[in-house]
């Protein structure tokens, strides 16, 4: 009888340590499905965080960029906003200030640089010499600037000739006096300013002339 009991305890022992082992695995493989669950839930909420934000900065991106654009296009017009146009996008400016203050800034260098561009066209000097000629005689530093560069030419064409010789060295001086002469007339009141620069133009449409003519253009 008591071996009969031993190994009816033996028994019932590993029986229960199957369904102990059995039922572990099943809550493991239950906890292991819930966590995929949990963690693709987890997922599908974090990506549609991810989309929301991506078309918040979308539309922020949007208005900011519309904004520049607006101020470039002005800019270029020469036109100015209205009181409250201007209310209006400093409040745009302000909730999107993160964005749009990189965008405006290179909306006004762009505005900036198509100024200067204008400004280098009209002077008749690369851009990258603009910064040499300021003033209201701007134009007239520019003329001579060319002009000394087309002396140099002259020079080069013919280095050996006594006659071009001294004609480069007439004509370097001359210019050499009109640059003065430009720098002197900026410090004069406007009527006399004007009548100066225009003689200082007369005498440099003279000189253009002769280089023309050496350079064989005229």
């Amino acid at each position: 009888m008591g071996l009969f009991k031993r190994r009816k305890s033996r028994a019932t022992r590993r029986a229960e340590a199957r369904a102990i082992k059995a039922k572990a695995k099943l809550e493991a493989r239950l906890s292991a499905k819930n966590e995929a669950r949990r963690y693709k839930s987890q997922q599908k909420a974090e990506t549609r965080a991810l989309k929301a934000q991506l078309r918040a900065q979308r539309e922020s991106d949007r208005s900011a960029l519309k904004v520049a654009e607006m101020q470039l296009k002005a800019a270029r017009e020469g036109k100015l906003f209205s009181p409250g146009r201007v209310r209006r996008l400093l409040t745009v400016a302000r909730l999107l200030a993160p964005i749009a203050v990189p965008l405006v800034y290179r909306a006004s260098i762009a505005a900036r640089g198509f100024a200067d561009e204008r400004r280098a066209e009209r002077l008749g000097v690369p851009l990258s010499q603009l910064g040499q000629f300021s003033g209201s005689g701007a134009e007239l530093s520019a003329r001579i600037a060319g002009a000394e560069q087309s002396v140099r030419q002259v020079a080069q064409k013919k280095p050996k000739d006594a006659e071009t010789k001294q004609f480069v060295a007439a004509i370097t001086e001359r210019l050499g006096d009109l640059s003065a002469a430009v720098t002197a007339a900026e410090n004069m009141p406007t009527a006399r300013r004007r009548a100066a620069q225009a003689a200082i133009a007369e005498q440099l449409d003279g000189i253009d002339a002769d280089l023309m003519a050496r350079l064989g253009v005229a």
